[in-house]
């Protein structure tokens, strides 16, 4: 039970993938004994095999194991700020974090008007065509980046889906240089999105706050003077996110 953990804390901890001869020396086990170790736990939805099958990543089970310890640690306080911040501005706005090629929502805090759209949390969209998922794409490395985006094939969505993968590396610039990522009508026509990132102790994107709305309602520039509020918003939720020292003394 602890050596499997120890692999699932190794590949966790990592940021991407890694190979059984790398999570052997980080936790100093032997290759075959780690390479048995990561098909059971493949086999149970804890590890998930890369598109190279040699290397293992997080798994789906692993994946809402940590959201329901994410939901059960901060959801009052987090679910304040989200309040706090609807109120504000008066539009409805989640919280999200990635799940391999997708973003999925974690809460979500609607406005009082009629006129909007539902996706409750555990709701599932795509990365390449939503405000928080262009930011999660935007805190990977190029390689790793192109390599999901090659196997996703970036489907449109509407006529206005980014579908050039160079076209997506001018959009993943921009979005780095202003600190932020919007939705122009690119996951469903009628709804435009604004979304800031989340970021640990470590300056790692760890979710994204976001708010939208329809067209009708809201235009590109109005959803854009939300940015100060949702960047308050933001700030609040990272006080929120445990300290390397409150780890450290919890080992």
């Amino acid at each position: 039970m602890l050596r499997a953990m120890s692999v699932i804390s190794a590949v966790a901890e990592n940021e991407g993938t890694l190979s059984v001869a790398e999570i052997a020396a980080k936790i100093g086990l032997p290759k075959p004994t780690v390479h048995r170790m990561c098909q059971q736990l493949e086999a149970a939805g804890y590890l998930l095999r890369d598109i190279d099958s040699r290397h293992y990543g997080v798994g789906h089970r692993l994946w809402h194991l940590g959201l329901e310890v994410v939901n059960a640690g901060m959801k009052p306080e987090r679910r304040a700020i989200l309040q706090k911040l609807v109120n504000e501005i008066g539009e409805t706005c989640n919280l999200s974090m990635r799940i391999h090629d997708q973003s999925i929502y974690i809460d979500r805090v609607e406005s009082r008007w009629p006129l909007r759209m539902h996706l409750e949390p555990g709701s599932m969209v795509p990365l390449h065509c939503t405000a928080s998922g262009k930011l999660f794409l935007s805190d990977m490395n190029r390689a790793r980046r192109q390599k999901l985006l090659s196997v996703t094939q970036l489907p449109t969505h509407t006529p206005r889906t980014i579908t050039d993968l160079d076209a997506m590396e001018r959009e993943i610039e921009l979005i780095r240089k202003r600190g932020y990522s919007i939705d122009d009508e690119e996951f469903l026509e009628g709804l435009v999105a604004l979304a800031v990132p989340v970021r640990n102790k470590q300056g790692r994107v760890v979710a994204g706050i976001a708010c939208h709305g329809p067209t009708a309602r809201l235009t590109l520039d109005q959803i854009l003077s939300f940015l100060p509020s949702l960047r308050n918003a933001a700030a609040d939720l990272e006080d929120t996110l445990p300290t390397d020292d409150a780890d450290k003394d919890d080992v």
